[in-house]
């Protein structure tokens, strides 16, 4: 995945900037496809900040609720050249943290289910969409969440379904990603 990284890196240097003077690369897929690990990877290659929807989601239910955040709290400030206050999520707690302020910076990495929804998306240069077997999804957030994850895993995967069924994200996305093999290629 270095090489993706290194490859997504160079796309979004080209893309044009459509939040504010931000380039913002919107890495979705559903949960386990490896989001966080290519953020992180990317984040080495760009220097960028990295914003997780996981931080905004507000609980097992906030799928919708964290797009809608991700959205009013963090890309509509960075558009309008405005830090943003981006709000954090306490899962241990289940309360809302301090948020983080984050200034308009130059690229910037959303990762996360949801990340490449609609209204998101209007402020990304690029949107990617990660492709992983449900099997190896499931198996890896076991593995990272382990039981905390496991009671939730059929609740969070209907909240996808309905959103990538409205969204349809992958259909849309300029680039997909085979999560396992890192082989790359265009959307539509």
């Amino acid at each position: 995945m270095r090489e993706v990284a290194a490859v997504l890196g160079k796309a979004l240097r080209k893309a044009p900037a459509r939040a504010g003077l931000t380039r913002v690369v919107a890495i979705d897929g559903r949960s386990g496809a490896g989001k966080s690990a290519l953020a992180a990877r990317l984040r080495a290659v760009l220097g960028a900040p990295v914003v997780a929807l996981e931080d905004l989601y507000g609980g097992w239910d906030g799928l919708e609720n964290g797009i809608d955040l991700l959205v009013r709290e963090v890309l509509e400030p960075v558009a309008a050249g405005r830090p943003a206050r981006v709000p954090r999520y306490d899962w241990v707690a289940g309360q809302w943290a301090e948020p983080v302020p984050l200034d308009p910076p130059t690229s910037l990495i959303v990762e996360g289910a949801g990340a490449g929804a609609r209204r998101a998306a209007v402020f990304a240069s690029l949107v990617v969409w990660l492709e992983t077997p449900p099997s190896v999804r499931k198996k890896r957030a076991l593995d990272r969440d382990g039981e905390t994850f496991a009671p939730h895993w059929d609740r969070w995967a209907a909240q996808e379904d309905a959103m990538l069924a409205r969204e349809r994200t992958p259909e849309r996305a300029g680039l997909v990603i085979d999560g396992v093999t890192g082989a790359i290629r265009s959307g539509p």
